[in-house]
């Protein structure tokens, strides 16, 4: 689908949102840190920054999507551990819909709200806080609104513990959040994820694509934008790959450097037995944790 950015974008976004890097595309990601979608197009971006990043960078934009849902049902409970399950079996990044039996969401408001709390520290520590929430609500089976899981994974990935806290309670992070939704609203954000590539050409029209497909899709998209065919970029190492994300799935290295599952967790091993990653096992798949020497 395509729109106009101008048309879109009628507000002044810079009162609350931090400006993009120079680069010839913008990608702007709606995801909930809920959403099982959004954690199994993990492995895509990541091939899609390593091969591409040049060309492009990402915005994350937390759509509130899920936090709208009535939390307290039994029934819907249900309904998500079973959309869980199906998306970690079809997909290969793990998620464990026992969670909403065991040890259920209260505040996806209050999850978000921790993200951009994040994010005011930079957006990389924003980025890592993301992903650090994720492996702790998806793996991990825990309540990501509980203040204390919160706060280990501010302190996991380098954050100042005590100014994340108080920038949660703070008007800035709730303000933040709200340009997100704002955003959301604006360009007609129904489902997630969605991706919507602008053209640093305010004047030529934006590609929305709404939920997941195979990775030649959003290569494509980058071709059609760009006025030259974009080169990608030669993967580092697997270990060094380790090394920048510290844990990921075998699915993710399989993606990244087109191998299989299998072939992903024999190069793995490897390194396993070099004692360089840890194995996690997960309900669905395996994850590898990097072992800092």
């Amino acid at each position: 689908m395509k729109l106009k950015r101008e048309n879109l974008l009628s507000y002044d976004a810079s009162e609350y949102c931090h400006g993009m890097d120079k680069k010839p595309i913008e990608i702007y990601i709606f995801i909930d840190p809920l959403c099982p979608e959004c954690w199994a197009l993990e492995p895509i971006i990541k091939k899609l920054q390593i091969e591409y990043g040049n060309y492009f960078s990402i915005r994350h934009v937390l759509s509130g999507t899920l936090a709208t849902l009535n939390m307290g049902r039994k029934s819907r409970y249900e309904s998500i551990a079973e959309l869980w399950e199906k998306t970690a079996s079809r997909t290969g990044m793990s998620c464990d819909g026992n969670l909403w039996f065991e040890n259920p969401v209260s505040s996806p408001y209050l999850a978000s709200i921790a993200i951009k709390s994040a994010e005011l520290q930079g957006k990389k520590k924003g980025i890592r806080f993301l992903r650090k929430l994720q492996e702790a609500l998806f793996l991990e089976k825990q309540n990501v609104s509980n203040f204390e899981v919160l706060k280990n994974s501010a302190r996991n990935v380098g954050l100042d513990v005590e100014e994340f806290v108080t920038d949660i309670h703070s008007e800035t992070a709730a303000k933040a959040f709200q340009c997100d939704l704002k955003i959301t609203k604006e360009m007609d954000v129904q489902e997630i994820p969605t991706l919507v590539f602008f053209n640093s050409k305010v004047e030529e029209e934006a590609i929305k694509i709404t939920g997941y497909y195979p990775y030649e899709v959003y290569v494509q998209i980058l071709e059609e934008m760009l006025p030259q065919k974009p080169q990608p970029a030669q993967p580092p190492s697997i270990e060094l790959f380790l090394k920048q994300y510290k844990m990921v799935a075998s699915k993710e290295v399989a993606v990244v450097y087109d191998m299989t599952v299998a072939q992903a967790e024999k190069e793995m091993k490897k390194l396993l037995l070099k004692q360089k990653v840890e194995q996690i096992p997960a309900k669905y798949g395996m994850f590898w944790r990097y072992q800092e020497q």
